[in-house]
């Protein structure tokens, strides 16, 4: 258990540091840079009043959300440079049309599951996005979107701090990357050099998604220590 919190402990501070350097490039006066990766959503239901089902970014990561019985959730790779602006999975959050079909077993929740691949604009170098896929994860009622996704999607990929990389094998590499203005992989900016905050063009990653993605690290980190504790 020791070591457990140890490795969450040394997790959490590299992505509040991530996240402190993020804050600090967003500022800068800028043309945001564009980063590469598996966005999370939360489905939101229709409304009496005649709103449709949609999208809303996810303020939480996976690791931790806890979708209710009845609940979708969805992932998008996409290219973007502020999660405000990200573009969310083209399918509807209908969980009528995604579980209908399941029927409810005592113990255990459905939840609607919708993997957008993106665009091929989107795909890196080489790879072409498969098909979108939606599925009805049944799972545990205390289950996370993450552990919902693993049940229906698997193989998933993450890095050393839990933000998720890969899903059902796609992309086959990377991870939150940054990319050029043609879309294709650029590296990370130094702090100091030219192309970071500072530098001669301002360029830099924008607070919003960045910051956002740092956050997903910090609670996809904390809720995989938690999962370890549930299986000790």
């Amino acid at each position: 258990m020791r070591v457990l919190r140890q490795g969450l402990t040394r997790r959490v501070a590299g992505s509040l540091l991530l996240a402190g350097v993020v804050t600090g490039l967003g500022a800068g006066p800028a043309q945001a840079q564009e980063y590469r990766y598996w966005s999370f959503w939360d489905g939101r239901p229709a409304t009496a009043g005649g709103t449709g089902a949609s999208w809303g970014y996810a303020t939480e990561g996976p690791g931790t959300a806890r979708p209710a019985n009845g609940g979708v959730v969805g992932f998008r790779f996409t290219v973007s440079a502020d999660s405000a602006k990200a573009a969310g999975p083209r399918t509807a959050p209908d969980f009528a049309a995604l579980c209908g079909r399941t029927p409810a077993e005592p113990g255990s929740k459905r939840v609607g599951v919708v993997i957008d691949f993106g665009t091929a604009g989107d795909a890196p170098a080489g790879e072409r996005p498969p098909a979108g896929q939606t599925a009805c994860a049944q799972v545990p009622t205390d289950a996370s979107a993450g552990e919902a996704l693993a049940a229906v999607a698997k193989p998933l990929r993450y890095d050393a701090n839990a933000l998720l990389c890969g899903i059902a094998g796609y992309p086959r590499s990377g991870c939150a990357e940054q990319v050029d203005g043609g879309g294709a992989t650029a590296a990370k900016p130094t702090p100091g050099a030219t192309g970071a905050a500072g530098g001669d063009d301002g360029g830099g990653p924008s607070a919003g998604l960045i910051g956002g993605i740092a956050a997903v690290v910090v609670l996809g980190a904390a809720g995989a220590w938690q999962a370890r504790r549930r299986r000790g």
